[in-house]
């Protein structure tokens, strides 16, 4: 393994531990919202927009009945709605209520809230770190960020 081998994995062990170690929000979310994460998943997708169930579980890359449960579970909490889909009499369309909406706008903002790690940063590594990461997910310039729900 070449040195610059050596130093891309330590990064990366760097990076992962950042995102996935002590910096997990999933925990967070699910305790705020009280349900599983997959369920909050599935909401945060719900919310984007009006979704045929079957495309749901394809998105979610699972199975229709477990979609179907899920969908079940958010709709008793009053967070989606399911209507008949006007193009198939056999599909359903699930959309957000302003409670579901709200609840993903939640989870968004739990999950989208940087680690104290990166806020204590200095301005210029920062700068420097918010460029690099822009570089490695492919944008030029960094994408001015809005509050979730905007």
């Amino acid at each position: 393994m070449t040195t610059h081998d050596e130093a891309a994995l330590r990064a990366w062990s760097n990076l992962r531990e950042l995102v996935l170690g002590g910096n997990e929000r999933r925990k967070e979310v699910v305790e705020a919202l009280g349900m599983s994460f997959f369920r909050i998943k599935a909401l945060r997708r719900v919310a984007k927009g009006p979704i045929a169930l079957c495309d749901l579980a394809d998105e979610l890359l699972t199975d229709r009945p477990y979609t179907t449960l899920v969908v079940d579970d958010l709709t008793q909490r009053g967070l989606v709605q399911r209507t008949a889909n006007p193009a198939d009499r056999r599909s359903k369309i699930v959309t957000v209520t302003e409670a579901g909406r709200e609840a993903a706008q939640r989870a968004e903002s739990i999950l989208c809230a940087p680690p104290p790690a990166l806020l204590a940063l200095p301005e210029e590594e920062l700068a420097e770190l918010e460029r690099i990461s822009a570089r490695l997910v492919g944008t030029s310039a960094p994408t001015p960020l809005s509050p979730p729900g905007e």
